[in-house]
């Protein structure tokens, strides 16, 4: 069965972004501290979680290691767009969930209206790689029980309110998870890899 992995930067008071849930990472307001060896990381391990941009500068193509199909909630699919990016993972399949939004700007991505959890699923039942739970936080939220793995790029930085890692999640409901892999950069971020128990 494939797994869903929330794969997200945070920070150590534990948001995605800053209050309006604008990329951090880019724009004239990005904040996220992005160091060389970072970027690097990303594209010998993480390389399908580049943006289809970012992997053409770095001469990527080809398969990822880990996914190849990612979910994005409609607010962190709009800030794409806004950047001028319709599809910023053509390489993948690439599914964003919205009760409000009908048809996108590139036909290559599926909307998806109904129920989250219900659509998670059945994409777990079907043959692939793993399936990258992108964000945003409210996404997370609603797909909370249906976590197999979180991999958390740790930021050495707080932003004091923001975006929480699972929105607005409210329900208490303890989930336990082993920590399975770890990378310390030099430039402080740490990724932290952790399996649900």
């Amino acid at each position: 069965m494939r797994k869903l992995v929330y794969y997200i930067a945070v920070s150590l008071d534990g948001c995605i972004a800053g209050p309006d849930g604008a990329d951090p990472t880019g724009g004239p307001d990005a904040f996220w501290p992005i160091g060389e060896d970072y970027v690097r990381h990303l594209a010998a391990e993480y390389p399908e979680t580049l943006p289809g941009p970012a992997r053409d500068a770095f001469g990527i193509s080809g398969e990822g290691a880990h996914f190849d199909t990612v979910l994005e909630g409609r607010r962190t699919y709009q800030n794409g767009v806004d950047a001028g990016i319709d599809n910023a993972y053509p390489h993948l399949r690439h599914l964003v969930f919205s009760r409000a939004l009908t048809e996108a700007p590139d036909p290559a991505i599926e909307i998806v209206s109904t129920d989250p959890v219900a659509k998670v699923r059945e994409l777990k039942q079907e043959d692939g790689k793993g399936i990258w739970l992108c964000g945003g936080g409210e996404l997370a939220g609603a797909l909370y029980s249906e976590i197999d793995q979180l991999i958390v790029k740790l930021a050495p930085m707080t932003v004091g309110s923001g975006t929480p890692l699972f929105g607005q999640k409210t329900s208490f409901d303890p989930a336990f998870f082993t920590l399975t892999d770890s990378k310390i950069l030099e430039s402080g971020t740490i990724f932290l890899t952790y399996t649900k128990r």
